[in-house]
């Protein structure tokens, strides 16, 4: 099925240069704008942070191996050479499709209006706590830069606190790390908490052992890492185990506290875990942006709040309009990366096809497999049909995370930093501070929103 073309333009040398506008500076948003360099386009690309975030290396971050500016290049600087491109600070907050304009709102709380000829939104997911936001308060999740630095001040809090506590039960409370959701990401950030304990930390306190530390991974599923097959979830399990990782399947969190979590087993009853660090990495949820232009256009939405597409990733009735990336539905297409980037490229180059008269082509996804890290040279990696694990599996895995780091700064720098950590016992990014761990409770008891607190706002609130 083929969506009809938009109208494309004169082709009066005199007339004004069709207008894109990008909405996420994330992969899809990235690549889509980077694809138009050489099209006779003006691109706006407008995001509320001021960086392209490497998301797959979150864990990375909250667990002391990287900066956060490793993974996260401003997108500025990474569109310098694009003459064809505007930035926007803003969060965008109502789209027009009648009238062809989106509207955002600066950091100073401005809205402005954005005119477009074409649109790509590329806005994203984030967690999703299945209806019960209110665990986000003590159990963060691992989407943005925000959320990594919050994991990791609890994560090294902890330990500091467990070396100050008298108490015995505190003691171990303050030394048990839950984490929720078997999928990469739970089980990378799982993983390097062992690593942390049993490999870095040993070392450096006096009155407690680090090692004892108990790191528990809590999956309502059948099986870590199911999606890679039951040969590669098994190695996967094994890998933890070793790393000191409690691995319990079949069990669903059923509430968050500051001091615990209660967890619902396989036979069905609920236990108390006695824990001070939790962190989710279960679910997520579409962009709002994703509800409001279906609701604008007709289009379906899933549960999740993904907006279901036409083949060619535009909307029904508005084929000037793309969605795209984690936002999106079609045909279950998985919400990784490769999806994103694939997709902009598609929708980008559907543009230039439009602007010389050509018709739209459905969107074909190549499967380039998935792959995660289990420990220091353990990863397991799954491609068409090839199954590798272990140190054949880790030097894939870092070929491939080398490959679509951007720019050459941050492959030598990131590269420095996994020698020192997995060659060595070091972390560099330890430093925390209490601010960093409470700044977003803070920002919520004072009623705020992080992007105009942020940026705008002069006044500070402590939490009680």
């Amino acid at each position: 099925m083929e969506s009809a073309p938009a109208p494309a333009p004169t082709a009066d040398a005199t007339a004004d240069p069709h207008r894109v506008v990008v909405v996420g500076g994330g992969f899809g948003g990235l690549f889509a704008t980077r694809f138009l360099r050489r099209a006779p386009v003006e691109v706006t690309l407008v995001d509320r942070v001021n960086h392209h975030l490497f998301q797959p290396l979150l864990y990375q971050v909250a667990t002391g191996i990287l900066s956060e500016g490793q993974i996260a290049p401003p997108i500025r600087n990474v569109l310098r050479r694009q003459r064809n491109v505007q930035v926007e600070l803003a969060e965008v907050d109502a789209v027009d499709l009648d009238a062809r304009t989106v509207t955002a709102m600066r950091a100073d709380g401005q809205h402005f209006a954005i005119p477009y000829d074409s649109l790509i939104v590329a806005a994203g997911a984030g967690q999703s706590y299945f209806g019960h936001d209110e665990f986000s308060r003590w159990a963060p999740g691992m989407k943005t830069i925000n959320d990594a630095l919050e994991v990791r001040g609890r994560i090294l809090g902890a330990f500091e606190m467990a070396e100050l506590e008298e108490d015995e039960e505190k003691r171990r409370a303050w030394l048990t790390f839950v984490v929720v959701g078997g999928g990469p990401t739970g089980v990378e950030i799982a993983g390097q908490i062992g690593e942390l304990s049993r490999r870095v930390l040993p070392k450096d306190f006096r009155r407690i052992e680090p090692q004892t530390a108990r790191v528990l991974l809590f999956d309502g599923g059948k099986a870590i890492l199911a999606g890679f097959g039951d040969r590669l979830s098994s190695k996967a399990a094994k890998e933890l185990e070793h790393q000191g990782v409690e691995i319990h399947t079949g069990s669903i969190v059923t509430g968050v506290n500051r001091y615990g979590a209660d967890v619902k087993g396989p036979d069905g009853e609920v236990r108390r875990v006695e824990a001070r660090t939790k962190i989710w990495a279960a679910g997520v949820q579409a962009s709002p942006l994703a509800k409001m232009l279906a609701e604008a256009s007709g289009a379906e939405c899933d549960r999740a709040g993904h907006i279901a597409v036409l083949p060619d990733c535009s909307l029904p009735g508005h084929p000037e309009v793309f969605a795209i990336g984690d936002m999106m539905a079609l045909d279950g297409l998985p919400g990784v990366a490769e999806v994103a980037m694939q997709q902009g490229i598609h929708a980008s180059s559907t543009i230039k096809r439009r602007l010389k008269g050509d018709a739209s082509k459905p969107f074909h996804y190549r499967d380039l497999g998935s792959m995660a890290t289990i420990s220091r040279f353990r990863a397991i990696v799954s491609f068409k049909g090839i199954r590798l694990s272990g140190f054949v599996g880790w030097l894939a895995w870092l070929f491939v995370h080398l490959a679509f780091l951007t720019g050459f700064r941050d492959r030598f720098t990131t590269i420095l930093g996994w020698t020192l950590s997995f060659i060595g016992r070091g972390r560099s990014e330890r430093t925390l501070t209490v601010q960093q761990i409470i700044a977003r409770v803070a920002i919520e008891e004072a009623g705020g929103r992080p992007f105009l607190l942020g940026l705008a706002s002069d006044q500070s609130a402590k939490p009680d």
